[in-house]
């Protein structure tokens, strides 16, 4: 899409006067920016600008620190809340192992800043779900019963959404919960409160505990206690940019430190950060006294001849406070470097007057109608998204960069209804949009909602939003690997790939498409009227097909047509007859195989074809992690011995596939033909090749 040539010349022959008295102006407003800007440097000082940054940075530090601490009280008491509820409403019992330790774990992998979640029973046995670290967790008993003196440990491993065991040891321990401060308090007490700890199983570690009683009808079960260890505050302080050498600290009321910034700390590497200026922060707090424990305080200190910023704030956890320590030559080195440069530029100004006005010619000029024609040119290869209005004082400039994003504001409304990216790859190779095409071997996907008429009905419009969004979801999902969408019928989605821009491996990026598209509706959430779990089906298949704008000189579709497609839309429907979600073809399978896994379902004779197809269950992607081969196996061996006609070694395969997997919708229907066959043996007319009978 072009702009007119005609309107362009003309708007561009009325800015010509405009830049003339533009220019002109220009150079008197370079004068007196000129004299502005001397004036400007004169009236900064430097003692203004040192405290306005140090309480800049202090403030930012401040409110950042504030902000985690006030989370990590929330997520301690949150966890405490939590698992205290369970108990109390009798959902978990203290001595449901299995329960417990999914509980605790959950608990750990939901809440970052959480090191451990603690429970002791009044017989002093205890038991606890550790962090190690971000990448592993481990669950620890010490009973007085069982193994008494030792410590029963079990590692996990960290995965992406799961966790997955690793060993199991057992190791002596001097560790007695009853010695705990936490837990004599909690059994003593009635309300949970906060604690310092520093002995735990593993060792002496610093931390922090929400601990308090857990009592069903009445009866005190035992102590829970929900603990922070130090070293997280330290990680969390080495993430904040205090100046270029300044630093922050954690301390107590006591001048204790509680973290300094370390960023390799965390539950299986003790905090050790610099804190070579906390005897400053020490200073500080001893010079404010109670003020400085109740409200903001801030002071100026000198060490080894240098002058430092110290500002001290307290936390919202109970008598800890925050000491930011900043050296003071950071903020008064750069105010220096400014003062010089007032007095060169005061020497020099004059002479440089002419060129700053030729620069702001060009800047206010020149430059914005560069960006301009840039916007032009967007619209031209229908780069839509990518043209932006650039505001200018110039009437003329601003006027014309206006009318372009006005132009391409209502062009992109026709982006709902066309592939924007489509469009832009036939402009790049030159296709007419006129009817024609070429034969050429694409890959073909049918994506559709199971039992969408029946929701449907009963949801009437309100289906629109469901709708909607399993839309924009497998969307997203098929142009990230590469499709083309060619329409959407109802719920149904019609993609293909190797076309418009040749793909070698169109069929494995279109099994790479499924497989996403049913992890994301599967994660999504999204549901029925009925509350379960929106389900779909996907047909696929490859072969040489007819692609191109089809249709009239009125209206094109750039579509795909063929058997090829036809078998795809028969395959998504098939899944209805298998119980499956993801049905290829066997020229796709053959097409990508190495790069998926999946296995022969059957050979069957889709509706309007007599001749068999032999059908495939797209399982997964061959370099995404191993599958357990050992099913699939036994499925094909079945179905090699269902189609020789040996039915009880076949059967005796889809039991086994059924032994192993628990529920195989194709094994039951495969299991059933061998059973019916084995009891009447079929005549020799008998083909292996099962019927379709619907679309």
């Amino acid at each position: 899409m072009n702009v007119d040539p005609g309107r362009r010349l003309q708007a561009i022959a009325r800015l010509t006067v405009s830049i003339r008295l533009a220019v002109s102006a220009l150079v008197l407003a370079a004068i007196l920016l000129t004299a502005a800007f001397s004036s400007l440097l004169w009236w900064r000082t430097a003692e203004a600008t040192s405290r306005q940054l140090a309480a800049t940075i202090n403030e930012q530090i401040v409110a950042a620190v504030r902000k985690e601490v006030s989370a990590i009280v929330d997520e301690a008491r949150a966890a405490h809340t939590a698992i205290r509820t369970l108990f109390l409403q009798n959902v978990l019992d203290t001595r449901e192992a299995d329960k417990r330790e999914f509980v605790f774990l959950s608990q750990l992998q939901s809440q970052a800043t959480i090191s451990w979640v603690a429970f002791g029973w009044p017989d002093g046995s205890f038991f606890a779900a550790h962090k190690l670290g971000d990448r592993r967790l481990e669950m620890m008993e010490i009973s007085l019963t069982d193994h008494p003196g030792q410590r029963r440990v079990d590692e996990y491993d960290v995965v992406p959404g799961d966790i997955e065991f690793a060993n199991r040891r057992f190791e002596p321990t001097d560790f007695r919960v009853a010695d705990q401060a936490w837990f004599k308090a909690g059994l003593a007490g009635d309300e949970p409160q906060w604690f310092r700890v520093t002995g735990h199983p593993t060792g002496e570690r610093p931390s922090i505990a929400f601990a308090g009683p857990i009592d069903v009808y009445q009866e005190r079960q035992g102590v829970l206690a929900v603990i922070i260890e130090y070293t997280r505050l330290a990680r969390f302080l080495s993430q904040l940019e205090v100046g270029r050498t300044g630093t922050a600290f954690i301390v107590d009321g006591s001048g204790e430190l509680v973290a300094a910034p370390d960023k390799d700390a965390d539950e299986l590497h003790p905090a050790g950060g610099d804190t070579t200026l906390l005897p400053l922060a020490r200073a500080a707090l001893e010079k404010a006294g109670e003020a400085g424990r109740k409200e903001a305080w801030r002071s100026r200190l000198t060490s080894g001849g240098a002058a430092y910023e110290v500002a001290l704030t307290p936390l919202p956890f109970p008598g800890w406070s925050l000491a930011t320590v900043i050296p003071e030559a950071e903020f008064l080195g750069p105010v220096e470097t400014t003062l010089r440069r007032l007095i060169l530029g005061l020497a020099v100004g004059a002479v440089f007057a002419a060129l700053a006005s030729a620069m702001l010619a060009r800047s206010v000029i020149a430059a914005p109608l560069s960006r301009v024609v840039g916007e032009l040119r967007h619209v031209e290869a229908f780069a839509l998204e990518q043209v932006r209005r650039h505001p200018s004082r110039l009437k003329e400039i601003a006027s014309l960069s206006g009318a372009i994003a006005e132009m391409a504001s209502g062009l992109s409304a026709f982006r709902k209804f066309i592939p924007a990216d489509l469009v832009r790859d036939l402009l790049r190779q030159g296709v007419e949009a006129r009817p024609g095409g070429s034969i050429q071997e694409l890959s073909v996907m049918f994506i559709d909602i199971a039992g969408f008429t029946g929701l449907s009905e009963r949801l009437g419009d309100r289906v629109v939003p469901l709708l909607s969004r399993y839309l924009d979801l497998t969307s997203e999902i098929i142009v990230a690997n590469g499709g083309t969408i060619d329409k959407f019928i109802g719920d149904a989605v019609m993609a293909f790939w190797g076309a418009p821009q040749p793909q070698e491996d169109h069929a494995a990026r279109c099994c790479r498409a499924a497989l996403a598209c049913r992890r994301v509706i599967d994660q999504s959430g999204l549901a029925d009227d009925l509350g379960q779990p929106l389900q779909i089906r996907i047909g696929i298949n490859s072969g040489r097909m007819l692609v191109g704008n089809i249709g009239s000189e009125l209206r094109l579709n750039y579509t795909v047509i063929g058997d090829a497609v036809n078998v795809a839309s028969r395959l998504e429907s098939a899944n209805k007859s298998y119980g499956t979600q993801i049905l290829i073809g066997e020229a796709t399978e053959r097409l990508a195989r190495g790069a998926i896994v999946s296995r022969e379902i059957d050979r069957i004779a889709v509706y309007g074809r007599e001749e068999g197809l032999s059908v495939h269950e797209l399982v997964g992607i061959a370099d995404e992690g191993p599958v357990a081969a050992g099913w699939i196996a036994d499925y094909e061996r079945g179905l090699a011995n269902y189609r020789s006609r040996r039915f009880a070694d076949a059967l005796a395969c889809f039991e086994a596939v059924l032994s192993e997997r628990g529920a195989d919708r194709p094994a039951e229907l495969m299991r059933d033909r061998c059973r019916q066959l084995a009891a009447a043996a079929p005549d020799a007319a008998w083909r292996p090749i099962a019927a379709l009978t619907t679309k």
